[in-house]
């Protein structure tokens, strides 16, 4: 039996995907993976050969809306998937959902199963012309897929409610909730931070409006001109998104000495090791990974009050909820962890009991795995 897996990053195959591929190999299928300019990244190739897995390119733009581009994707799937005839294939972020899924009904493919990990920038509450356009469109496109599969999960009860609320799901359609894309509790393990350095809050996020780097930096700003001492790391790098910070404000923000920015990191947990709180102001996330891996690691976590995020945590117990866009609710929840120390420890210990209990990403392939009657 085959099963064929499509990304729109080739790294996220390894970066989120790898335990979920352990778990399809150890069920005895044939794990096929296909990305665009997936055989350009040696690094990744030579991972996923290693497992057992067989890798395929495919032509596929991650970002916006060309008819002609998209179509390509289209037939690019569909030839693979004529080629290599998969029992069951699995799409993740956008396009490979809508494509993948259309291609493997058109090409036969037996069982057909959506990763919905977010919904992004077409989904946001952002109301102006692009936005509104491009969400029109991928409103669409996910009613025209998702209708040919047998379930579509999501990683969130909110997105799932959205999703039928728009009728982009049918009531025929069969839906699962799982508990995002998990974490590997061994591998992002507790490391106690130096209670006898200053305070560090961390963000880690493509650099986008969406993801609240804007607020992140606002209220860095103002916490500084109160405790000066205490630092601001942010990770990530910029990006095509039409949300995307700029070159110049992030050249400003360094020069400022707001944040201190470590660009991209193949390995965040030195990062999170560092750092006391984690940070993440997001608009709205399927279930923010960033944020499972901190609370894995003993971080206690501020985030907003929005799909996605509010899942992980509890307000006031593994760390605070605030607002979205609301840079002095942000503020005022990092000032209790600086004028209460002790809670940063205190959740930080909880952040990690429900890392365990809820997120390991062993249960949450396992809850998938079941749902797809492959065990």
């Amino acid at each position: 039996m085959k099963f064929l897996l499509v990304a729109s990053f080739a790294s996220s195959l390894i970066g989120f995907r790898k335990p979920l591929i352990i778990a399809l190999l150890e069920r005895g299928l044939e794990v096929h993976v296909a990305a665009p300019e997936l055989l350009d990244n040696q690094i990744v190739i030579t991972e996923l050969t290693e497992l057992g897995v067989i890798p395929h390119s495919i032509s596929m733009q991650r970002t916006g809306i060309n008819p002609i581009a998209d179509t390509k994707a289209l037939i690019s799937l569909y030839t693979l998937m004529r080629e290599i005839e998969p029992d069951y294939m699995m799409g993740y972020t956008i396009k490979p959902v809508i494509y993948g899924t259309l291609a493997a009904w058109l090409a036969r493919v037996p069982k057909r199963f959506a990763l919905i990990t977010g919904l992004g920038f077409a989904f946001t509450a952002e109301d102006d012309t692009k936005r509104k356009h491009v969400r029109a469109v991928a409103q669409g496109l996910y009613r025209s897929a998702l209708r040919h599969c047998q379930v579509v999960f999501f990683q969130n009860y909110d997105d799932e409610a959205l999703f039928r609320q728009l009728n982009i799901v049918s009531s025929k359609t069969r839906t699962c909730v799982i508990s995002g894309s998990g974490v590997d509790v061994e591998e992002f393990d507790v490391v106690p931070f130096d209670t006898q350095k200053p305070l560090r809050f961390l963000l880690i996020a493509r650099l986008l409006g969406d993801k609240g780097v804007r607020e992140y930096n606002q209220a860095a700003q103002q916490v500084k001109k109160l405790h000066p001492e205490v630092q601001f790391d942010l990770v990530g790098g910029l990006d095509a998104n039409p949300t995307s910070i700029t070159q110049g404000e992030l050249d400003e923000w360094i020069k400022a000495g707001t944040v201190n920015f470590l660009g991209r990191l193949k390995d965040v947990r030195p990062a999170i090791q560092a750092s006391s709180v984690y940070v993440l102001p997001s608009y709205r996330e399927g279930t923010p990974r960033t944020v499972l891996e901190a609370m894995a690691m003993g971080r206690a976590i501020i985030t907003t009050d929005a799909p996605g995020c509010r899942e992980t945590v509890v307000d006031g117990d593994n760390g605070f909820l605030v607002p979205v866009k609301d840079v002095d609710a942000l503020v005022q929840a990092m000032l209790r962890f600086i004028e209460q120390p002790a809670l940063i420890a205190q959740m930080g210990q909880r952040a990690r009991i429900i890392a365990e209990e809820k997120y390991d990403v062993h249960k949450v392939n396992a809850h998938m795995i079941s749902e797809m009657e492959l065990e």
